[in-house]
């Protein structure tokens, strides 16, 4: 796949912080949805900053509706999701040009500074997870066809988190490949979450995508996050629908 084949969507939530970073690491040729909930001149930024090949969406929704909303508007056959904390490496783009074609692929989010041990590992779990069948994808760094998204009916807009996951099994579960890529990097720059409990964080996901992958989840917990954005650190599990956080903005891995 080339530059022109691919449209990148961006959901984003006052990014103003990170948002330069995750700009400067872009071709200028490459197509940019941005689907923004901001309280803060996120938008503005990036029409600023990127005045051509973007599109920026202002819309108030979760970061499932945010992927989808791009999605229905890419035009390419081709869409890579990405978060706004992140970097893609230097040779990142030229490397997607040259690796063989798939239906999704997927590869590690790193760190040049705080958490790398940790982010490795959890790279190494991404591999063996892809190798036992079960793809370990994030939202961070996902590539897939279009009309792979659009034969298992998209994102599910329900889910606060792991969005990313979910869809990409409902899509193998359809018959389409994916791969796991270890030299795909992206780099992680915002770990204030991992700073406020790293354990918590990765046993939060691990539950979820457990009962997510076999279909185990209530439909009426989708929606809620546990405390995952809200409470950074605190894993707290439902009781019952009417105890569970709010909050389903979110487009942190």
């Amino acid at each position: 796949m080339n530059i022109c084949e691919i449209t990148i969507i961006l959901p984003t939530r006052n990014e103003t912080r990170n948002l330069p970073f995750f700009l400067a690491s872009l071709p200028d040729a490459i197509q940019l949805i941005v689907v923004d909930s901001s309280e803060d001149e996120t938008p503005i930024l990036a029409r600023r900053l990127r005045p051509t090949n973007t599109t920026v969406v202002e819309r108030p929704c979760n970061v499932s509706e945010a992927r989808q909303v791009g999605a229905d508007l890419a035009r390419t056959p081709w869409l890579l999701f990405s978060d706004a904390d992140i970097a893609f490496a230097p040779d990142y783009f030229d490397l997607l040009s040259r690796i063989g074609r798939c239906d999704v692929l997927y590869g590690p989010k790193l760190s040049r500074d705080d958490f790398s041990n940790y982010y490795r590992w959890f790279a190494r779990a991404q591999a063996v997870c892809q190798a036992l069948g079960v793809p370990a994808a994030s939202g961070s760094n996902l590539v897939m066809r279009r009309l792979a998204l659009k034969a298992v009916g998209g994102f599910d807009r329900r889910l606060a988190c792991n969005e990313d996951s979910e869809v990409v099994w409902r899509i193998q579960r359809h018959g389409y490949r994916t791969r796991f890529d270890p030299r795909l990097i992206v780099y992680e720059r915002d770990h204030r979450r991992l700073k406020r409990g790293a354990l918590a964080k990765t046993a939060h996901s691990a539950l979820r995508c457990a009962l997510l992958y076999f279909n185990l989840l209530p439909s009426r917990w989708r929606s809620r996050d546990w405390g995952y954005w809200s409470n950074p650190g605190q894993l707290r599990l439902p009781r019952t629908p009417t105890g569970l956080g709010d909050r389903s903005h979110a487009n942190h891995g």
